[in-house]
């Protein structure tokens, strides 16, 4: 009876939500794809101009150029608002009264999480169009997963939070790209390269691995908030962070395997 009670008011809450903030959501999703549309645009006027490696790759290099730049900007982007929001604001401090931390949202929390909705659908249509040069399964169900948790939060304004603390992973992405990009420009056996193998490990480590334990910490001592969202938002919750935190585990074991295999190499 209690389940079926959480299960109809989160059906109301998402009705009014819609209703009463649907420029809000629908414009800040637009608003990201388009905003990735001028990033590829911009990447691939400037690079063409100031890159001259760029205009000696294959067309399928050219897109994943543009497609990384897209996803480093956006990297950028969420990984600040994410800061933000969870960590520099008062939004889901522990010392406001204002309900619980997992009900709590704001209008520049669904924004931003519109913004980035728009990137995940802009980057996984891109993904399937070229299917698979630029990401294998694992990307899919990355994305897809990521899209549902991220539509949810922003739909019905619960679990925001934590949405945001698992977006912080994001901040890994600009390392993997400047890889790639010293990958392609000829500059493996660079020290740049050799650094940035050292970042990416440390960085992945703290916001892949270490912010997920705080994650499923931060779950455990609210399991209560947890229990008042309707089923299907335990079900994100509690499921799709699990599933990155496996995903991210593996990832970071080709990272450590990567770095130790150039580390053999010069020695």
């Amino acid at each position: 009876m209690e389940i079926n009670t959480y299960q109809t008011r989160a059906e109301m809450l998402l009705r009014s939500y819609i209703l009463s903030d649907s420029f809000i959501v629908y414009s800040s999703a637009i608003g990201g794809v388009f905003a990735c549309k001028l990033v590829y645009d911009l990447s691939q006027i400037f690079s063409s101009i100031y890159f001259k490696r760029y205009a000696g790759l294959s067309k399928s290099q050219q897109v994943e150029w543009n497609n990384r730049s897209i996803s480093t900007v956006h990297a950028i982007f969420i990984t600040a608002m994410s800061l933000f929001l969870a960590f520099w604001s008062d939004l889901f401090s522990d010392d406001q009264l204002s309900g619980l931390v997992i009900m709590r949202s704001s209008t520049l929390s669904t924004s931003v999480l519109g913004v980035s909705v728009g990137y995940f659908l802009t980057d996984l249509a891109m993904i399937l169009w070229f299917y698979p040069s630029l990401g294998g399964m694992e990307y899919l169900v990355h994305h897809l997963l990521s899209l549902v948790a991220l539509s949810y939060a922003m739909l019905t304004g619960e679990a925001q939070f934590y949405v945001y603390m698992v977006l912080l992973s994001e901040a890994t992405t600009p390392g993997i790209n400047l890889r790639w990009y010293l990958d392609v420009a000829g500059l493996k056996k660079s020290k740049a390269y050799l650094i940035n193998g050292f970042m990416m490990v440390f960085v992945w480590l703290v916001a892949r691995i270490l912010v997920f334990i705080y994650v499923f910490y931060h779950l455990y001592i609210r399991y209560d908030q947890v229990m008042k969202v309707s089923s299907f938002g335990i079900f994100l919750v509690c499921v799709v962070p699990l599933v990155l935190a496996v995903m991210n585990l593996v990832w970071f074991w080709k990272i450590v395997k990567g770095l130790m295999k150039t580390l053999a190499k010069r020695n």
